[in-house]
Formats: structure tokens, C-alpha cells, sequence
């Protein structure tokens, strides 16, 4: 998402890193299918970063365990900040001094967190009660809270003494790995044995399967609940964590009656503190109040903004009912380029597909459907069964079920194109690739 300055959230949080670490590159842990989303995002940064590839999501433990592991190995003596990338920090230079302090307190041996002074009863976050001065602001760790409700929570902000738990620490990597080895020592194990069988090619390093057989466990829950090491720092730094709609409208300047939008052609009458999220469309509301209007080609979400948390159990709900939605969007990104669905009915489906100059797609077969492909813009090369031919604008080929085929731009301009899919199933798991130079074969 690009919020706050027009950059995505993963490159501000890729910047502040350099600026931190005097444009050391950063190591990004991610899952494996975003790591050519992430390259694109970043690629006109002058420092490209690290990737640690996971094969599946495993919380916050595994990840840094294997972050370490992996930090220790290039410098046993290097402390590490670590930053969730969907964050937004706008005063970064009292940031920047927060940071240098953590680590300060990082290389006397401290496990430091980074709390956040709590501007309002805010139920969505989780708390650190702060006990004792150690250095400076800095403040032994208490106790963790959970989520509160509004009650509690409206406690804590009287007190003084409670801060937002932001998810962001620093320590050196000996220090945590140490800490594993006395609370989570079964973690570490396993995360030791995937570590030695990390397979490396450029940037990247990508882990294996048995990485998923590691306990699906928070940091939080795995090692600084248990610790005793600890240190906060309540930041005096704007924060942000974009978990919510309700954060994404806080983020938007406001007019004069508390409206936030996106978009400069939505239309707002005798409406109050409501949001409007809107990308392709014209939307207007008329007389609402405290409410949040999220329009994208995938859903349509409206919703009181005291609600905003809630939106997870939607997305509850269409886990349990498996609903396409919360698998993938209508536009999917891939490494060679994207496809958007614009529609999608019993017997056949019509995409349009963007693959990038010099990109190509898999050597591929289907089973239960057949494809027509007429191009737009651009030239394409296309493997069909056992001819190869080269297609220009307003031309097109017919690919039958069984067919081996494969698309490829061989220009330096996008190619564009329509796909017309037809047959009794046309879910996309319906692919067999023989050759692929992202490594997605089987």
C-alpha cells in the first residue's frame, strides 16, 4: 500500500532501514511468493536487500530465529533492528535516535523493544506496563497485556505507565539466539537444522519444506514474555501499524469535518469522520457518520470505524466457507508480469494479461481448458504444441486442452493481451508447468 508520501509502506521501511544502518543491505524475511513482488517494489533502490524466503508462514519466532542464525553467520558480533514492514514512522529522525539508543542497550546485553506512548483507548493493540529507569527513557519490561477492552485500556492511558507494544526490537543476534536456546530450545534446534540446509542462489536464500514443521509461534509468546533481559523504549515518534482501516483513514489528512478519502473525485455530502477508499469508481455518500467506505475490484466493505478490527472475522468467514476471495485478488501478481480476471462465469473466464519486456511464462499444459489469446499491444512469442510463432497487435491463436504452450514477450515494451478461457473447470490449480525460469515446475 502507498501511504503517507506516495511510497509503499515495504519501501519506507526498506529506506529507514539504510538510513539506520549507514546503507548496509537489509535482509527481508518473507514468504516465497512474494519475493518477485518485493524485487519489483524495490528495484530502483541503490542498495538491494537480502531475501530470506520462507515456503510457508510460520509467525514472528521462526522468522527471526532464522534471521539470526543467518545475521550471526555474516557477523558474529552485529545487532539487529527489526521492523515489520507495514509500518508508517513519519518523524524518522526521532526514530533514528530511539534507535541509536536501542542499540546501545542492545550491545550491554538488553533485549529491547520499542514501545509506543498511547494517544487514545486504543482495543487493537497489545501493552507493555514499563517498570524501572534502566538508561535514559529507556524502562525495564513489566508485563505484557493482550488486547484490551475499552475499559482497561482507557485505565492504561491514565496511568502513564503503559505504552503500545509496536512489534519492533533490537538486540544482538548472540543475545537472542541465546534467549531461544533458554526458553524455546526445540525452536532453535529445528531452526538450526533448517538453517544448514538454506539453499542460496544471488539474493536470495530460500528455505526448505521443513521449515513448516517449526512452531507457529509470535516472539512475543516464544521468548520476551519469558525473558528477563528486557528494556523498552517508549518512542516519542509518530507510529502507525496499518492493521486496520481505521489506521489507513488516521494516516490521510482530514477536512474540515474529519472525511478522509483517497481519491479527489469521491463526492461527500453532510458526512462526518468517514473514509472512502475507492480506486476505479465514482463513489458518493450522502449523511453517514464515523464510517468506512472501502470500494476495490475485489469487494465492497462498509463498516463503523470502532468495527475496523472486525474485519478479520470476514475474512473468517470466507476461510470457512473457502471463497476465492481470501486466496487471491482479481489483478495477481507474478513474476513474469500480472493478470486480471474481468470475468468469470460457469464455462468460461476472460483475463487480461501483462507480462513485463523479455519476461516469459511457463512451459505449461492444462487439462480441462482451452485458451484463446488475442494481443493488444506489444509482440509475443508463442510456443503451441510444436509450432512456434511470433504475434503482433490484433492477432491471435487458439491453444487446445493438452497443448503445451508458453507465452513469451520478446519486446521492450509491455505485452498486453486478452485470454479467453473456456471449459467445464477452470480453477487455476489446473496447470502442469514442464520448464520454468522461476523455478515453479514441478
Amino acid at each position: 500500500m502507498r501511504i503517507g508520501g506516495g511510497k509503499s509502506l515495504l519501501t519506507q521501511t526498506h529506506e529507514r532501514a539504510l538510513d539506520v544502518s549507514g546503507n548496509t543491505a537489509p535482509l527481508i524475511v518473507t514468504n516465497r511468493d512474494y519475493y518477485f513482488l518485493s524485487r519489483d517494489e524495490l528495484e530502483t533502490q541503490q542498495v538491494k536487500p537480502h531475501y530470506l524466503l520462507e515456503p510457508k508462514g510460520r509467525n514472528t519466532a521462526p522468522a527471526v530465529a532464522l534471521a539470526a542464525l543467518w545475521v550471526q553467520e555474516k557477523d558474529p558480533d552485529a545487532c539487529m533492528l527489526v521492523m515489520p514492514a507495514d509500518h508508517l514512522i513519519k518523524d524518522t529522525p526521532s526514530f533514528y535516535t530511539a534507535v541509536q539508543h536501542a542499540e546501545n542497550l542492545a550491545r550491554d546485553g538488553f533485549l529491547v523493544l520499542f514501545g509506543v506512548r498511547p494517544t487514545a483507548p486504543e482495543t487493537g493493540f497489545g501493552y507493555i506496563e514499563m517498570g524501572d529507569k534502566v538508561s535514559g527513557q529507556a524502562q525495564v519490561v513489566r508485563r505484557f497485556v493482550e488486547k484490551p477492552d475499552a475499559v482497561t485500556a482507557s485505565r492504561y492511558l491514565a496511568q502513564g505507565n503503559y505504552v503500545w507494544n509496536s512489534g519492533m526490537f533490537c538486540f544482538k543476534a548472540g543475545t537472542i539466539l541465546d534467549a531461544f536456546e533458554q526458553y524455546s530450545p526445540e525452536l532453535l534446534a529445528a531452526a538450526r537444522e533448517v538453517h544448514a540446509a538454506i539453499r542460496t542462489d544471488c539474493d536470495k536464500s530460500e528455505l526448505p519444506a521443513s521449515f513448516a514443521a517449526l512452531e507457529n509461534i509470535s516472539i512475543d509468546y516464544a521468548v520476551m514474555e519469558k525473558a528477563k533481559n528486557l528494556a523498552v523504549i517508549p518512542g516519542d515518534f509518530d507510529w502507525s501499524d496499518i492493521g486496520a482501516w481505521k489506521a489507513v483513514a488516521e494516516a490521510i489528512p482530514a477536512d474540515e469535518k474529519g472525511n478522509t478519502s483517497n481519491n479527489c473525485q469521491t463526492i461527500v455530502i453532510d458526512s462526518q469522520n468517514t473514509h472512502i477508499e475507492t480506486k476505479d469508481r465514482l463513489v458518493a455518500v450522502i449523511g453517514l457518520n464515523n464510517l468506512l467506505v472501502v470500494d476495490t475490484p475485489d469487494a465492497l466493505l462498509v463498516a463503523d470505524k470502532s468495527k475496523s478490527q472486525e474485519v478479520r472475522e470476514v475474512v473468517s468467514r470466507l476461510k470457512a466457507a473457502n471463497h476465492e476471495a481470501h486466496k487471491t485478488h482479481r489483478t495477481v501478481v507474478r513474476p513474469w508480469g500480472s493478470y486480471t480476471v474481468l470475468q468469470d462465469a460457469p464455462g468460461f473466464k476472460i483475463k487480461r494479461i501483462s507480462v513485463k519486456p523479455r519476461a516469459s511464462l511457463s512451459l505449461q499444459m492444462h487439462h480441462h481448458r482451452s485458451e484463446h489469446w488475442v494481443v493488444v499491444s506489444g509482440t509475443a512469442e508463442v510456443v503451441n504444441g510444436e509450432q512456434i510463432i511470433s504475434l503482433q497487435a490484433n492477432e491471435s491463436t487458439y491453444i487446445p486442452a493438452g497443448n503445451k504452450h508458453r507465452l513469451t514477450n520478446t519486446g521492450e515494451d509491455e505485452l498486453a493481451l486478452i485470454e479467453v478461457q473456456c471449459g467445464a473447470y477452470l480453477g487455476e490449480d489446473d496447470i502442469v508447468r514442464f520448464e520454468d525460469i522461476y523455478g515453479r515446475a514441478q
